[in-house]
């Protein structure tokens, strides 16, 4: 007979994918992207994001606790996303004016080529920011970006080619609401104004547009 002192308890079985954790969070968190984006929050079925990730929907639960808690690390990895491709930029090295034209420009064609992030903005403002205000990193991920522009304006306003009053997050808002504007409404004003303000050459134009409607307004 076996000595109780010295059996051994069951090994754990092991759920797929824990064995490649980054791996599994990061199929999870693209196929949730995905369902988020398409569904919104109340639509969004953890079925379908565990189809579409080919992942065991006991691993989400096991990753993310539940739905809402999936929905937030969506939120934070979109964020994430835009801020350290920001941070990518080096502004800091760069002419004030030029580093400003090359944010405007980075912010107009993030918002062409990630409609994912408008798009759970849109959702997230729907909630009135109910699931970004329990995030513990959102405001870190944002500090950068205040510091970068604040250098941006006040290496500007020393060598007068900035006004010196500006408020680097105003500044920011008035940036992103140009374009995020143009975009959450380009299929309503395409039909309004008779264009079609999704091809290329509107595009285009409409960063150009940007550019200069706000370094119009740092211009001393």
């Amino acid at each position: 007979m076996m000595d109780a002192r010295t059996t051994k308890p069951p090994a754990r079985r092991r759920l797929a994918g824990e064995r490649d954790p980054e791996r599994t969070r990061a199929a999870i968190l693209e196929a949730a992207t995905a369902e988020f984006t398409s569904k919104g929050l109340n639509g969004a079925r953890v079925d379908h994001i565990a189809r579409r990730s080919g992942v065991n929907k006991r691993m989400i639960y096991y990753y993310f606790g539940d739905k809402d808690g999936l929905y937030l690390a969506v939120l934070e990895e979109t964020y994430s996303a835009i801020r350290h491709a920001e941070i990518g930029l080096h502004l800091d090295d760069r002419d004030p004016v030029d580093g400003m034209r090359e944010l405007i420009r980075f912010t107009w064609n993030y918002f062409i080529a990630h409609p994912e992030f408008l798009s759970l903005l849109g959702t997230e403002n729907l909630h009135q920011a109910r699931f970004l205000k329990k995030s513990e990193k959102i405001r870190d991920l944002h500090s950068p970006l205040v510091g970068m522009i604040s250098s941006l304006l006040a290496r500007g306003a020393k060598q007068g080619v900035f006004r010196p009053d500006v408020d680097p997050v105003q500044l920011y808002i008035s940036i992103a609401s140009l374009g995020f504007f143009y975009m959450s409404n380009k299929h309503t004003l395409s039909t309004i104004f008779g264009r079609d303000l999704t091809a290329p050459n509107a595009l285009a134009t409409r960063g150009d547009h940007i550019v200069d409607v706000v370094l119009s307004y740092l211009r001393v």
